[in-house]
Order: structure tokens, then sequence, then C-alpha cells
């Protein structure tokens, strides 16, 4: 008797399925296809932990900017380039092993949108720790607090983001009850109220920036605006993920 030449990971009722109907549910043996096993959120899941590992480095990288240590600095930006890349590794096995064929819980067009958005947080904390590194940028004392809390916002709204796909995921896995719809409302109002928080902040920043434009070097004022504003594109892109689980949750 020959082995199978593959592992059905669908329902039972897949699995019996005589062998040339089944065929088509088949997947490769692939490590990372097991991730999916009965959820495609799995995969999603371990990219945006990614994610969330990368944004946490972001304040610890702007305390050493700030006291000017560029060595440790260096080896965070080092770590939150290593983390980008797992990042992109996990999206791009995500494209390449979800199947057309596999009985998906929400649609594989919005899968695949979500792990994009996803994506471009990690890489926007790539752009600021870069960016601050290549050019030794070190934010002006009067600046300094309100940045740090900041960058604390943006980087809760990613955690939020997180969280809420956590949440999803469980609540996919387990089956729509009820009160699915009321907990991942819950969790996404949150998640619009830090980003709203840190358009705030944002403002009030540039504000400050703007008294201090004639004592700064044209040069950094320019690079300044440009981190502040990358900042805010962090707690957007996590925003924009909580927009999307809406969506999924909604149809």
């Amino acid at each position: 008797m020959t082995k199978p030449s593959a592992l059905f990971i669908l329902s039972p009722a897949i699995s019996r399925l005589p062998r040339k109907q089944a065929k088509g549910y088949m997947v490769t043996s692939n490590p990372f296809s097991a991730m999916f096993g009965r959820s495609p959120f799995r995969p999603l899941l371990a990219h945006i932990v990614k994610a969330n590992e990368c944004a946490d480095l972001l304040l610890p990288f702007f305390e050493a900017t700030l006291v000017g240590d560029w060595d440790t600095a260096g080896e965070l930006r080092e770590n939150v380039t290593r983390l980008e890349h797992d990042a992109d590794t996990l999206k791009t096995e995500l494209r390449l092993n979800l199947p057309n064929t596999m009985f998906l819980p929400v649609s594989r067009s919005d899968l695949l949108d979500l792990i994009s958005v996803q994506d471009k947080i990690a890489n926007k904390v790539r752009d600021i720790t870069g960016i601050m590194l290549g050019r030794k940028m070190r934010v002006p004392n009067e600046l300094a607090e309100p940045m740090r809390d900041y960058m604390r916002t943006s980087v809760a709204c990613v955690a939020q983001a997180r969280q809420a796909l956590e949440e999803l995921k469980d609540l996919l896995e387990s089956g729509f009850g009820r009160n699915v719809s009321d907990v991942m409302q819950n969790m996404i109002r949150e998640l619009h109220t830090l980003e709203h928080q840190a358009d705030s902040q944002q403002v009030a920043i540039r504000r400050q920036l703007f008294e201090l434009e004639s004592q700064l070097p044209p040069v950094d004022v320019i690079f300044l605006y440009k981190i502040i504003e990358w900042v805010g594109e962090v707690s957007d892109r996590a925003e924009r993920v909580g927009s999307r689980l809406q969506i999924l949750t909604a149809r």
C-alpha cells in the first residue's frame, strides 16, 4: 500500500472525498502551509507579532538618540532591520501559500490586503530608525518629552491592532457567537481613539517645532518634520489594520 503524497488539512467531509475529487484541496509539504491549519489567521498573526516587536524598539531607539548613544542606537536599528526582514519573509510566504481552493472564513483578497497594511508598519519603523541613525539626528530638548509621548501612543496603536487580530483569530476559529461583533467593535473603537490621540499630539509637536525653527539648521528642521510625519504613519497604519478587521467581521 503506497503512502499518500500529501496531508488533507480541511474538514473530515473533504478528507472522505475520493482521491480524484479531493485532489484540488491538497497542499504541499511546505512547513509554512501547516501554519494555516483550519485558519489563515495564524500566519497573519505571526506577521503582526513581528511588526509589533519592530514598533516596540522605536522608543528605546529614540532614548538612545537623545543621549547620543549611537552604538546602542545602531544595535537597535539592526534588530529593527532583522524583524522587518522576518516580516517580509512571512508576507511573501503567506502570499505564495494561500491556496485559492481553501475554504476560507473570509475573502482571500481581504487577507492579502490586510497583510500588505500590516507590513507597512514594520517598513515605516525601519525608515524612521534608518534616517535618524544615518543623520545622527537628536531631537531638541524642548521636544523630547512630547515626542516620547507621541511615539508611545503610536506604539500602543500597533499593540492594539495586534490584540484585535488575536481576538479575531480566536473568534473565527471557535465560530462566531452573538457577542463577536460587540467585542471587535469595542477593540477597534479603542484603536481609533489611540490613533486620534496620536493625531492631536502630532499637531501640537508641529506647532512647537514651528516656534523653534529659527533656532535650528534648516535641513534639520526638514528632517524633523519628516520624522514627526512618519511616527504618525505608524499609528495611522495600525488604525488601518483595525479598519480592515472591522470590514472582515461585517461580511
